[in-house]
């Protein structure tokens, strides 16, 4: 975990909000058929809806959220499923309360 690609992937209202639905995805997504959201993750067909973005932009902010280490990818078929990384969230966590 580079705390500094953290702390930038985090300072964009959007890519937070990204971070707070995936944390509980089936209070804000529609799954498709056959996938749980919990295990497998969202696509970025489901983010694009929720932001009200192009696809473009939502995938540009999953590929940040992705490099900065905050979520995982699972490719199943023509579709990439995101999903949060718990363990480097609870770093971060623990960082903050070391370190700052």
């Amino acid at each position: 975990m580079k705390p500094i690609e953290v702390f930038k992937a985090l300072s964009n209202e959007s890519r937070l909000e990204i971070l707070q639905w995936l944390k509980e995805p089936e209070q804000h997504f529609t799954p498709h058929e056959g996938i749980d959201m919990r295990e497998i993750g969202v696509c970025v067909s489901q983010v694009t809806e929720k932001l009200n973005m192009t696809q473009s932009t939502a995938s540009q902010y999953l590929s940040i959220l992705n490099r900065a280490g905050l979520i995982k990818t699972e490719r199943l078929g023509k579709f990439t499923y995101y999903k949060r990384d718990e363990e480097v969230i609870r770093e971060i966590g623990e960082y903050l309360k070391q370190e700052i």
